[in-house]
């Protein structure tokens, strides 16, 4: 049984910490003259500037792309956040779902291409069952108890993924085979290079969907004002239920998008979801671009403090940053204070 790292950004710094000390040797000296020597001295002081620049870019492509998969699930709390009011705990759980569904459907022969739908639909149905079984029901519920039943519902579903896929991690091969690509010096695998496309597509679509369709003017007039677009005959109990299926997709798709990256297991929905709610933080809880950026600053956090200081601190730097946020810019690093005359 293979064992990886809970921290995403940690595992891959890890590996990439160990591919580039067996590839930095340092160069042999020839005799003991002077000239030789200096020359010598030179070279290896280039080289390792160099190394640290490799080292650099490395950190921030492998930042980049796990903020990416922070940002997806940081979309999927604003989302519902948004619409609803509610502060679903069970964010991660969807891509928990994702990832391994699509892992089983692999396994039964499916091809990824179309594994990877199958396991998305089926997650957003999931996301959709929930809010009618569970959210729905509460009717007008206080946040803290609706917070409390999101919980709930991450227990049992992280309690089914034991049931159903066990303990052993399993692995997903990557979307397309190809060669890594190497970009100054620092390695870019093909499937960090889909994750940043992936996210850039989306952040298109759900730009066009909440700007220039219907359904999502109805999901942010929901947002804004509840009991106004009741009254202009929106169903908002049909808007909460849209954006817990919406939100259940993108958690599949962050899920499906990480697992060849690591191995996925029953667990990882629980310290994904933790990320992905401090993305949020980052960002501001009213704001996808804002979730956005505090997914690739989360990302980026880790993967520099992983790899210039220890992997062992990268949750503790990134939970400390969040206090710093919490303390001086509670309202999120890239939204606007606002305030209610009373």
């Amino acid at each position: 049984m293979r064992k990886r790292s809970a921290n995403v950004a940690a595992a891959i710094v890890l590996s990439v910490r160990k591919r580039s000390d067996s590839n930095n040797k340092a160069p042999s000296r020839n005799g003991n003259q002077p000239h030789v020597l200096e020359k010598s001295n030179n070279l290896e002081l280039f080289r390792k500037g160099l190394y640290q620049m490799d080292l650099f870019l490395q950190y921030l492509i492998t930042g980049l792309t796990v903020g990416s998969i922070y940002a997806l699930l940081a979309i999927g709390f604003v989302t519902i956040y948004n619409v609803t009011g509610v502060l679903n705990l069970a964010q991660g759980e969807f891509a928990m779902i994702g990832a391994l569904s699509c892992v089983t459907f692999v396994n039964l022969g499916i091809p990824i291409l179309g594994a990877i739908p199958l396991a998305i639909l089926l997650t957003a149905f999931i996301g959709l069952a929930v809010e009618r079984l569970a959210i729905n029901p509460a009717g007008k519920a206080t946040p803290i108890v609706l917070v409390v039943i999101t919980l709930g519902v991450s227990t049992f579903l992280k309690g089914m993924g034991l049931i159903i896929w066990g303990t052993s991690p399993k692995s997903l091969p990557p979307l397309v085979e190809s060669k890594s690509i190497e970009f100054f010096g620092a390695v870019v695998n093909s499937q960090s290079l889909w994750i940043l496309v992936v996210l850039l597509a989306l952040l298109i679509v759900l730009y066009w969907f909440f700007e220039k369709t219907f359904l999502g003017s109805a999901l942010r007039a929901s947002e804004k004002n509840p009991r106004a677009a009741s009254l202009m005959g929106i169903n908002t109990k049909t808007m909460s239920m849209i954006a817990f299926t919406i939100a259940a997709g993108l958690g599949a798709i962050a899920g499906v998008m990480i697992a060849p990256l690591t191995d996925a297991t029953y667990e990882m929905g629980f310290f994904l979801g933790i990320k992905g709610f401090v993305a949020m933080i980052f960002g501001g809880m009213h704001s996808i671009p804002g979730a956005v950026a505090g997914g690739l600053l989360l990302g980026v956090i880790e993967a520099f403090s992983g790899g210039y200081i220890s992997t062992y601190y990268t949750d503790a730097l990134a939970f400390g940053f969040l206090l710093l946020v919490l303390f001086f810019r509670p309202q999120g690093l890239f939204t606007k204070a606002t305030g209610e005359r009373v």
